[in-house]
């Protein structure tokens, strides 16, 4: 008979205390939620702390056949983040969406183009010399502070030929652009 009344103290104390203990717990974010919350932060930024390899992973595994569907899926997941309808955060998750991860210098320099036979009879790849836009919004949002491009001039060796008058010679001269990293 004693037992009956504990248990139902137990079940009142637990009942008061229980929204106390969950209020603590509301002011922090778990699962994806976090993770996207932690995206932004990271990829608006210059460097990323080991703190960020979670997120960012999570972010970067997200990925479809198509180019236009992996950057609406990863859109959605910064989404997550409830801080997504504060001013000026839709279009910085635009930005990141369709910036992060396609504006280093390795990734501009895969855009391009394949010119005609050379005189060997292989074809040479230009670098696209014009920043996409989705780059520009990147790298110019007043949120983001990443490592922008530049282009520089890729130097080549041509050869002239060997005649009796005269000798084999070097000369140098611009055969294209590369994108590089801006420190």
């Amino acid at each position: 008979m004693k037992v009956k009344p504990f248990l139902a103290v137990s079940a009142l104390t637990a009942a008061l205390l229980a929204p106390m203990t969950a209020s603590a717990d509301d002011n922090l974010l778990t699962g994806d939620v976090r993770l996207a919350c932690e995206a932004v932060l990271c990829l608006s930024s210059g460097n990323r702390p080991s703190e960020c390899a979670p997120s960012i992973k999570r972010y970067f595994s997200i990925n479809h056949k198509k180019l236009s569907d992996t950057i609406n899926a990863r859109r959605s997941f910064l989404n997550l983040c409830p801080s997504d309808n504060a001013q000026g955060m839709p279009q910085l998750i635009d930005a990141i969406a369709n910036g992060a991860g396609r504006c280093d210098a390795a990734a501009l320099n895969r855009r391009g183009h394949y010119t005609g036979s050379s005189r060997d009879g292989t074809r040479r790849f230009i670098v696209n010399t014009q920043k996409p836009d989705y780059c520009k919004a990147y790298e110019n949002h007043a949120w983001t502070r990443v490592a922008t491009t530049k282009l520089e001039p890729i130097y080549c060796n041509y050869t002239t030929g060997d005649t009796p008058w005269r000798k084999k010679r070097v000369e140098k001269y611009q055969c294209g652009q590369k994108w590089v990293d801006v420190q």
